[in-house]
Formats: C-alpha cells, sequence, structure tokens
C-alpha cells in the first residue's frame, strides 16, 4: 500500500473527524446556495457528509462498535502493521490468565525467565517477529528489510509514525539504544549470543531515523530471529540509567505502572505482587487488523499468580481464569470432561516444544566474592569431584527410570527427550540423537569404579575419601508436576545408593541461585522453546559463554575442551545456510552434551490446554507463549 495511503484508502492527514469533513470540498455543497432553503440543504448535507465520514473513520481505526465500548480517538502511524488470518473482533473485555509465579522485572532486556517474558513479550516489540500459524518471518516495528548478497548486511526500515506508549516518537535511534544495552558487555544479556560469531559483535547504524543497519562478521542464517529477540525500549526514558551503570536495575517490580513506557501492544495498568498483573492497550500501537481497527481489541489482559498448578486449576475450574497452558497431566480428565458445563475448550497441542531436565552446579567463582576466591566451586571440594566426574553424571542418568516417570506424574502423557529440539519440531527433532538412558546395573558399576561404596551398609555410597555421596536439589515448588517427578528422582537415586534431599523454592527465589548467588548443588527445571523453535536460537544456552549456560556460566573462554568444541559447532551451525550442515553439526553438538551428561534429560509433556470458549482468535501453539502469542488479536466475543 502506498505511504500516502492509510488502511481504508483515506489520506493519512493526521486531521480529526472534524476537520477532515470541513475539508470537504465546497463544490460539494456549492450548487444549494440559491436560497436560503437550499443553503439549509446544504448545511444538512454537510452534516451528512460530516457524519458519513465519522462512520468511515470508526471503521478505520476507530473501533467496532459496541455499548461502552473503547473509542480510538488517535491518528494511525502512516504505516500501519495490518495483522492477516484472523478475524475481525470487537473492542472491550479482559482475558484473565493463570500463572504459577509473578514476573521478576518488566526490564524486557534483562528477562531470561518465563514468569518474566510471558509478559514483557507483550510489552515490547522487535524489529521482526514469525508468524505462528505459517512460520514466516513478519514485519513488526520494521516494515521491510533486505540482506546484502554476501550476507553480511541486513538493512532494516521502520515503519512512519511509530510511537511508544507515552506518545514519544521511536525511530532507528531507539532500536540503536537496544542494541548498545544487548551488547553491553558487563550486562551480556541472554540475546547477546546470538548477535556474536567467533567472539566479535554484530556492528550496526542508524543512518536515519527510520533506518537500521546491522553487520556482522559472517553470514548469519537467523539474523532476522536474532535481531528479532531484541526488544525495543525507549531511549528517552532509559538512556541516563545505561550511561550510569545503572540499567539491569531499571524497570523493576517496583516501578510505577505509568512510568513503565512500552513499545509493544500492550502497557501496564496496575501491579500487585505475588497477586496479578492487569495490561491494558499501548494506545499508539500501530497493529491494524483488515478493517483498519486498531489493536488490541481488549482492555485488559490480566495474569493472576496461583499458588501452583492445584490452585489455578481450581481457580479456572471456578471461573476466575480463562486459559491455562501449566496444566498436570493428572488434571486432563476432568478438564476433557467438564468442557461443556464449564463453557471451554481443551484444546490437543501435541508435543510439547518445552524441555524437563537437571544439571550439577559446576560454577566457580568468577571474581572474588562472597569469601570465596576466584576460581573456587561454590558447592563442597567433594561434591565439585564428582559432578566434575562424566562418570559420575552418566551414572546418574542411567539411575533414572523414565518410563517410570511417564507412567507416574505424566500419566502416560509424554515422552523422553534428549535434547531442546523436541519430537513436537517436525524440523529439528533427530530421532538420532540419544542419551544415557535407564540401566541401573551399569550406573552401579560406574559408581563403584571411581570408588565410591557404602562401606558403612547404611544404603548411602561413600566416596575414596569417605565422604557420603549426597547433595540437595532444588526445583520450583509452584510446578507440583516437577515437585513429583524431583520425589522419582530421589527414590531412583537411592537405588543406587545416592542420597537427594529434595527442596522446592519459590521460582523467582531459584532464578536468583541460578543467575547469581549459585548458592545451590543441582537444580531440576527445564527450558522453554526459542521462537523460532530453531538450534541456533539457544546459543545462550549452548555456548560457553552464554548466560543460560547454566551449569557453569558466562564462561570467558571455555574450560573444557568438549564447551570449546560446541561453542564451534554452534558458530557453524549459524553461519551457513546448508540445512544438511546444520543438522550434521546440531547432532554433534548435542552428542557431546548427552556423553557428558552436562544436563541429565527427563520426559517432555504431552500438552493440553483449557481456553474459555467465548474469545475469537485463540490460536494456540506448541511454542511459547503458546496461548498468548497473538493477544493483541484476541477478543471477547459479545454475548447473546
Amino acid at each position: 500500500m502506498p505511504a500516502a495511503l492509510g488502511a481504508c484508502g483515506l489520506p493519512e492527514s493526521g486531521l480529526s473527524p472534524y476537520t477532515a469533513a470541513r475539508s470537504i470540498p465546497d463544490q460539494l455543497v456549492i450548487l444549494w446556495r440559491t436560497s436560503t432553503m437550499r443553503h439549509m440543504q446544504a448545511i444538512s448535507i454537510r452534516s451528512v457528509l460530516f457524519f458519513a465520514l465519522l462512520g468511515l473513520l470508526a471503521g478505520c481505526g476507530a473501533g467496532a462498535k459496541r455499548e461502552g465500548a473503547y473509542v480510538d480517538r488517535l491518528p494511525l502511524p502512516i504505516d500501519t502493521m495490518t495483522t492477516p488470518m484472523i478475524e475481525p473482533g470487537v473492542y472491550g473485555g479482559r482475558f484473565v490468565f493463570g500463572s504459577t509465579s509473578g514476573p521478576k522485572t518488566f526490564n524486557a532486556i534483562m528477562a531470561n525467565e518465563t514468569s518474566t517474558t510471558d509478559i514483557t513479550q507483550r510489552l515490547f516489540a522487535a524489529l521482526t517477529d514469525i508468524d505462528y500459524m505459517t512460520q514466516d518471518d513478519i514485519g513488526i516495528l520494521a516494515k521491510s528489510w533486505e540482506t546484502s548478497e554476501d550476507g553480511l548486511t541486513t538493512t532494516f526500515h521502520l515503519r512512519r509514525g511509530l510511537a511508544f506508549s507515552d506518545g514519544h516518537p521511536l525511530t532507528s535511534e531507539d532500536v540503536k539504544f537496544s542494541f548498545d544495552v544487548v551488547m553491553d558487555p558487563d550486562l551480556h544479556p541472554s540475546t547477546q549470543d546470538g548477535l556474536t560469531i567467533d567472539g566479535v559483535h554484530a556492528t550496526y547504524s542508524a543512518p536515519d531515523s527510520f533506518t537500521f543497519v546491522v553487520h556482522t562478521l559472517k553470514p548469519d542464517a537467523l539474523i532476522l530471529a536474532h535481531t528479532g529477540s531484541v526488544n525495543i525500549m525507549p531511549k528517552h526514558k532509559l538512556e541516563k540509567a545505561f550511561k550510569s551503570g545503572e540499567f539491569a536495575s531499571v524497570y523493576g517490580t517496583d516501578t510505577p505502572a505509568e512510568s513503565l513506557v512500552t513499545s509493544g501492544p500492550f502497557r501496564v495498568k496496575s501491579f500487585v505482587p505475588d497477586q496479578q498483573v492487569v495490561l491494558t492497550r499501548n494506545p499508539y500501537w500501530c497493529g491494524v487488523d483488515a478493517k483498519g481497527q486498531r489493536l488490541p481489541y481488549l482492555d485488559e489482559l490480566t495474569f493472576v499468580v496461583a499458588k501452583d498448578q492445584n490452585v489455578a486449576a481450581l481457580k479456572f475450574h471456578a471461573g476466575e481464569i480463562d486459559g491455562l497452558d501449566n496444566v498436570k497431566p493428572e488434571d486432563y480428565k476432568a478438564f476433557t470432561d467438564n468442557q461443556q458445563k464449564e463453557n471451554f475448550k481443551l484444546y490437543d497441542i501435541g508435543p510439547s516444544f518445552n524441555t524437563n531436565f537437571f544439571w550439577f552446579n559446576l560454577n566457580r567463582a568468577k571474581e572474588a566474592n562472597d569469601g570465596r576466591k576466584v576460581g573456587q566451586p561454590y558447592v563442597s571440594a567433594a561434591q565439585y569431584a564428582w559432578f566434575s566426574d562424566k562418570r559420575f553424571r552418566q551414572a546418574v542418568s542411567m539411575s533414572i527410570d523414565r518410563e517410570a516417570i511417564i507412567r507416574g506424574p505424566f500419566y502416560g502423557f509424554a515422552f523422553k527427550n534428549w535434547s531442546t529440539m523436541t519430537s513436537g519440531n517436525k524440523k529439528w527433532y533427530d530421532p538420532e540423537i540419544k542419551g544415557y538412558d535407564y540401566n541401573p546395573d551399569e550406573a552401579k558399576k560406574l559408581l563403584a569404579s571411581i570408588g565410591m561404596k557404602d562401606t558403612n551398609g547404611d544404603g548411602v555410597l561413600e566416596d575414596a575419601k569417605g565422604v557420603p555421596v549426597s547433595f540437595t536439589m532444588i526445583t520450583n515448588g509452584d510446578n507440583k508436576l516437577r515437585t513429583d517427578i524431583l520425589n522419582l528422582v530421589k527414590d531412583d537415586l537411592a537405588k543406587v545408593g545416592i542420597k537427594v534431599t529434595p527442596s522446592p523454592l519459590d521460582f523467582n527465589t531459584m532464578i536468583t541461585k541460578l543467575r547469581s548467588d549459585f548458592t545451590y548443588e543441582v537444580a531440576l527445571l527445564g527450558l522453554g522453546s526459542a521462537v523460532p523453535s530453531d538450534p541456533g536460537m539457544g546459543m545462550n544456552v549452548w555456548k560457553s559463554s552464554g548466560l543460560t549456560h547454566y551449569w557453569n556460566i558466562k564462561q570467558a573462554k571455555p574450560e573444557t575442551p568438549e564447551e570449546a568444541r560446541i561453542d564451534d559447532l554452534m558458530q557453524q551451525n549459524t553461519t551457513t545456510q546448508d540445512i544438511a550442515v546444520r543438522k550434521q553439526t546440531w547432532r554433534e553438538a548435542m552428542q557431546i552434551v548427552n556423553e557428558q551428561c552436562w544436563v541429565v534429560w527427563l520426559p517432555s509433556q504431552q500438552m493440553k490446554l483449557p481456553i474459555r470458549s467465548h474469545f475469537g482468535n485463540i490460536q494456540p501453539s506448541p511454542m511459547p507463549h503458546r496461548i498468548l502469542w497473538n493477544a493483541d488479536r484476541i477478543f471477547r466475543k459479545p454475548t447473546k
């Protein structure tokens, strides 16, 4: 569509309906100016034209009519983003989503856990994204882009008329500022790893207000996904904090809602810690539907925090929640049986893209702090010796009866899994990737080979120095499925002589331990799928310098030959368009991970999601966010 025309073919003049009506050519009414009666006819016709134009504009950004509904009184930007493949909706209503944890921050660039990103991804937008239904790349803040023939330079062209939620213009300077933050070596957010090739960061520039250029050392097969992982945050609000070294703490959960300026379809309306977050529409958002109505449709998108999965399910059945994407398989039957009675549908979306696993804390102090010297482990010397030995890790993996876990906590709705690319991912799932599966006899032999024996007959092994082989394993206590899995893991390891003490924690407390103070021994958690679900989007996990390389994060250089090899393989994986090479490098990298048993894989879930039936444009996906990926398009159907 030409830049001079809006979604309805009207000039993008920014005129109010009244001003636009006044600009109707006088020739339309001059024929009646021959008498008083004709003059009154002229006024009447002008009025008719004025109100007709009001009605036309109401279909072009002012919203569908609904009693007491929101009315969009702001002019649309010149370059709107028309959302394809949706049913045009109506304004009003709210959608209540159930969560078992609240956000840790509203800082989209520093966010790295799903309890936070589920919300920040509704608040902040990027240059591009993908359409979950077609898997095609789509422009968000960028209306178009092109990549040079050598694959090293990508030029993005921003939409004209973009604005943040406070009305301040959003330009390429905000994009550059956000990239400056992402590439900061001290902050090192997880998205930085995807924009780094062979240790060299991508370079970028903003030659004018509507152009942003990214240059990489080598061709990047996922350049759109990597740049699209950078959420655009307001330079005019946050530049001072960035320059003073305080960016990591900005937009915390103590920030007043009115001070949180956003770039995405929603903004924060209110927040009560550990209870709920209420989002409302960004009145300046650039997205529109096929009729030219500005999105989002919903007046409110509310995240209600429940104590755990059981409480969340009860709230759903009580009608307090409209959608859940974290349902225990043991509850599937109750949800199936109550669909008609409680006016919802249980969507079967197949194998989850998310994973479950546990790992051993191999982190060592990167700098002297808390009484530790540089290089000192965060676990005891004995535990570090066990955890560092791949034979111990392999023995632990072979002690886990995954079939029993599938039959037990998963009620049969699960599958064995050996990488972040699960069987739900038709493009990247590789059945040749395997790990150390259940073999308790072999596990006992391995443990004996490294000097672990039950010398006093109490059922617990001792190492060669007489130290009992035991550790504490943490997980997020709000997830009953994980706590049930942890109890089975404890029982399995007890059978080979390893004592495990379960320690369920608050999710945000757990994240602090994993990323900041490292005061844990073993952790059971998992990973949500990246978007798109591609191996190259896991650079923050598999690269030794990554923030989510949990067993030993942010290594200045690879501390083992195997990690150095994985760094190399993952770099090869993302710097070629040859799909055969990409699949081969991914397979080799995962075979190294599984040989080393840095992570002990656990089954992944077959997903079923309950969602109320009175909403339109519900299109659940196996990729996160499974329900709210298109929250700007969801609408409450009018009651009859």
